[in-house]
């Protein structure tokens, strides 16, 4: 009998994670020094093991390098945050409807799930409990990947989050909660695979991104 493979996070995978949620989630601030001895004290990585892992996160984007001088966390602008959205909407439309056309029980029964604990934690945001703002940003990222899961593309779906990502990252440092508006317009997508209705699901997938980017910057937080 084969023994089963048992797969271990190194210390430089954890490292990598940690960083790359801190600066999605916001806990890293855009245009903030990354510097190497304090990032060391903090993820346990060594110098040598933080240089690999800044530089893999230039390649996505996500911090710049300064040269000499080090690096920092990717800064956000008006502009950049327009690009992503319009990324974002350009690759997950796309997915939409290859995913309906294809999308099995299974399929169904995963939009459906991810759908619920969405909608849960959307009900008690709107009830006023805005204590979990990354588990519900979460949810609603599993609930899109979920849409575009039977999409038949493994590039399609990595690149896709890789950009949602980056749009994540705008939704948090805003903290742009839009309410039932954003609620229905989930509801709307979910009746929208279930009756394999592509062109609906994209023409509130446009509604929703634009919704989410215009609500984002009317907090005043992304200026520049």
């Amino acid at each position: 009998m084969t023994e089963p493979v048992i797969h271990t996070e190194t210390i430089g995978d954890n490292a990598y994670r940690r960083i790359r949620a801190d600066i999605i989630f916001g806990r890293i601030a855009p245009s903030q020094k990354l510097k190497l001895d304090k990032l060391k004290d903090v993820y346990g990585a060594s110098i040598s093991t933080l240089r690999e892992i800044l530089s893999r996160l230039t390649s996505e984007g996500l911090v710049v390098a300064e040269g000499q001088r080090g690096f920092e966390a990717a800064p956000v602008s008006v502009e950049n945050l327009r690009e992503v959205a319009a990324l974002r909407q350009l690759l997950e439309g796309f997915a939409l409807e290859q995913s309906f056309a294809a999308g099995d029980v299974e399929w169904e029964g995963r939009v459906v799930a991810a759908h619920h604990k969405l909608a849960a934690l959307e009900q008690r945001m709107r009830d006023g409990d805005m204590s979990q703002t990354e588990m519900w940003k979460r949810y609603d990222w599993e609930f899109h990947q979920a849409l575009i899961s039977a999409c038949g593309s493994k590039v399609l779906m990595d690149t896709h989050a890789a950009v949602f990502d980056k749009y994540l990252r705008y939704q948090m440092i805003a903290l742009s909660f839009r309410g039932d508006i954003a609620a229905r317009e989930h509801r709307v997508m979910l009746e929208a695979a279930l009756d394999r209705d592509a062109p609906t699901a994209k023409s509130m997938l446009e509604k929703h991104v634009g919704g989410g980017v215009e609500h984002a910057l009317a907090t005043g937080t992304i200026k520049t």
